[in-house]
């Protein structure tokens, strides 16, 4: 059987990224440009410069992408790209660089779900095991997904206010930390004490989270404790703050693969990199037996390979575009 390479474009918020991947699980070379350290100025992503940098960096990105593999045009099968959702003049720029690849080199164009996306940063090295629970947990998106087969899924839960990732950045501004403030959350967890007593949200029997709750009860505690003249241990608050949200992911969707019969589970999207919530859940793996897998941690923010990896499945199924595909911002997965 002849192998598919399927060359990936990610532009959707602010990384420029192209990559190689053959048969849906081997990553043959991956280029991404990352703008954080533009971004950081300004506390979060501002649109217009990320769509300006995607557009200066994309045609060397691509082209490096190329010239550093061992893989020409003619070996590509197809070329897969993000439509969304994300930001619209982000998309655009990768949108219009893969309509004009394809075009010139006759290839199928394959429009690749974000989200999808992030799932199938799982299957990289190792392909994916059904029926599974996918948690998505990323600074746009906390939501439980349902997979009988590649194509067979629903939605479990959602959030019904902030992502976790939206959260944990608005904590971080609390907390004085700058963007992007997650991961040093995730650090300062690990050395701080659960001291502070939060409130844990959405606490009943559904499927569905919210955070903008204990995101205001964070808020109240500092401004309480700065009001009294009382020092706030921002590594303790960390701490009790992890702990709240690991608590609420990991509740809801343990019960959820119970009621699904689902043994197998796997977190997709950049939250997926943070350490405690992977702790949790491999503590739990073991001792309820059920299988547990996440991304590398490169994998888990916005990457082209697991773009590549997810065209390569929807490509092998005959689900390619025409050249008017448009980006879609706001795109439901479900």
């Amino acid at each position: 059987m002849k192998d598919v390479y399927i060359l990936g474009i990610e532009t959707s918020c602010d990384e420029t990224s192209c990559s190689i991947v053959k048969n849906g699980v081997e990553e043959v070379n991956t280029v991404v440009l990352s703008q954080i350290d533009i971004h950081m100025l300004y506390g979060g992503v501002v649109p217009e410069i990320a769509s300006r940098n995607h557009v200066k960096d994309i045609v060397f990105v691509i082209d490096k992408c190329l010239k550093d593999s061992s893989v020409t045009m003619d070996d590509i099968s197809a070329i897969a790209v993000t439509y969304g959702p994300g930001l619209v003049g982000s998309l655009l720029v990768g949108i219009e660089a893969a309509k004009t690849i394809s075009y010139i080199y006759n290839k199928p164009l394959v429009p690749v779900h974000h989200i999808r996306s992030h799932i199938y940063a799982n299957a990289i090295g190792k392909g994916l095991e059904f029926p599974l629970m996918a948690l998505i947990i990323s600074g746009g998106h906390t939501e439980l997904l349902y997979m009988k087969d590649h194509f067979d899924y629903k939605l479990v839960g959602s959030t019904l206010d902030d992502a976790v990732g939206e959260c944990y950045d608005k904590v971080a501004r609390v907390l004085g930390i700058p963007y992007p403030g997650g991961p040093v959350i995730d650090k300062m967890a690990h050395e701080g004490v659960d001291n502070y007593k939060l409130p844990v949200p959405m606490n009943n029997d559904s499927f569905n989270f919210s955070f903008s709750g204990l995101k205001s009860a964070v808020i109240n505690l500092a401004h309480n404790l700065e009001q009294r003249g009382e020092l706030l241990v921002k590594k303790d608050l960390a701490c009790s703050f992890q702990n709240v949200v690991v608590e609420s992911l990991a509740s809801k969707t343990v019960r959820a693969m119970e009621k699904y019969n689902a043994n197998n589970l796997i977190l997709a999207g950049g939250v997926a990199a943070n350490r405690g919530i992977r702790e949790k859940f491999s503590n739990l793996s073991m001792e309820k037996g059920f299988n547990f897998s996440y991304p590398d941690i490169k994998y888990c923010t916005d990457n082209a390979t697991m773009v590549a990896a997810a065209g390569y499945y929807l490509f092998t199924n005959g689900i390619v575009s025409d050249l008017d595909i448009n980006a879609e911002s706001g795109a439901k997965f479900v």
